[in-house]
C-alpha cells in the first residue's frame, strides 16, 4: 500500500478460512470428523477414541450437525440411540484433514 493510499475496509475482513475455522476451528469438531472418516458412527466409540468430555462431544455432534456437516440417524428405537455419517460437505473435508495430519506429523511432534 503506497502512503497516499488510504483503506477502504472497516471491519474484519471477509474470508472462507475464518469461516471455516467458525464451523470447525476447535479440537473436539476435528477429531470428530476424523472419527467419522475413518467409519467411527456412534457417539461411545467417537468419544472413546478422542477422548472428548460428554458434554463438549454432545455440543460439536450438534453443532456439526446444524452446519450441514454430519447427520444424525436413529439406531436403535428403545433406547433411543443414534449414529452419524459425514454428508457431503463434510466429506468434502477430507483433503483438508488429509493435509492438517501430514503437517502435524512433520512440524508438530
Amino acid at each position: 500500500m503506497s502512503p497516499k493510499s488510504k483503506p477502504t475496509r472497516i471491519g474484519p475482513r471477509v474470508c472462507g478460512i475464518a469461516d471455516a475455522l467458525g464451523l470447525v476451528g476447535d479440537r473436539w469438531a476435528l477429531l470428530v470428523l476424523r472419527e467419522l472418516g475413518f467409519g467411527v458412527h456412534r457417539f461411545n466409540e467417537i468419544q472413546i477414541n478422542t477422548g472428548a468430555p460428554r458434554d463438549s462431544l454432545a455440543t460439536r455432534l450438534r453443532d456439526l450437525e446444524q452446519a450441514g456437516l454430519i447427520a444424525r440417524h436413529r439406531y436403535n428405537e428403545h433406547p433411543p440411540r443414534d449414529e452419524y455419517v459425514l454428508t457431503e460437505a463434510g466429506e468434502a473435508l477430507a483433503p483438508v484433514l488429509r493435509e492438517l495430519r501430514t503437517w502435524g506429523e512433520t512440524y508438530a511432534r
